[in-house]
């Protein structure tokens, strides 16, 4: 057991991760604020309805961590190194990021990636910490850019799971690349199938939901209520 396993597993590395992401709520809740000056401008009425919409991301975004993050106990299929095949745990992150923009959507995911490296922490390097928890599920909101065009929904999920599919690809070449003796497998070509079955089978699932009509309108409206 490494050193840092022993910090995440302890009372004291558990209330900092818990100071992380309370910081990374109060930043989604504070970001985009005007400054002083333009709220000066809008006037009280302007000022209340940012206060608002500030308030709105932050309990969106909550809600979304928490769906994501009981989504993921529900586990449809476990892999034996590790990952699993999970009711659209990774599907409310991306909604996240296309409901309310990239910023948002990425810092969620970091908090969620935060949340697991709490209940369930598996840490043997630095690096590997990085690319496993706040970097994966932070890369699961990168879609952003594409909420406003035609790829939509799915677009911005298919970016977010491409971006935790290389996260956790190259966290298996670099540190998990034992597994691939005895496969005829290099570590690179090894990390990339075993990381792809369990991230394809989920996104698969997930997008086949995501396309039916009344979802993508019900998805449709909620992101038209919030302007």
């Amino acid at each position: 057991m490494t050193d840092l396993q022993t910090f995440f597993e302890s009372t004291q590395g558990k209330i900092v991760s818990v100071a992380v992401i309370c910081a990374i709520l109060a930043a989604i809740m504070i970001m985009g604020r005007p400054r002083s000056k333009s709220l000066n401008n809008e006037g009280n009425q302007g000022s209340a309805r940012t206060a608002h919409v500030d308030t709105m991301s932050l309990t969106i975004s909550a809600m979304l961590i928490a769906v994501s993050f009981v989504l993921s106990n529900l586990k449809l299929f476990s892999m034996p190194q590790g990952g699993t095949v999970t009711p659209l745990s990774m599907l409310p992150i991306a909604l996240c990021s296309y409901l309310l923009g990239t910023r948002n959507g990425v810092m969620a995911g970091t908090a969620l990636g935060l949340v697991n490296l709490i209940v369930n922490p598996y840490v043997i390097h630095p690096l590997q910490l990085i690319l496993d928890y706040p970097l994966a599920f932070a890369a699961l909101g990168i879609g952003g850019p594409l909420r406003n065009t035609k790829a939509g929904l799915p677009g911005v999920y298919l970016a977010g799971i491409a971006g935790r599919f290389i996260c956790s690809t190259l966290s298996g070449v670099i540190f998990f690349g034992s597994y691939a003796e005895g496969t005829g497998l290099s570590p690179l070509l090894y990390s990339v199938v075993y990381n792809g079955t369990y991230i394809g089978a989920e996104g698969l699932i997930t997008m086949l939901i995501i396309m039916l009509p009344p979802v993508k309108a019900a998805v449709g409206r909620l992101k038209e209520q919030l302007g």
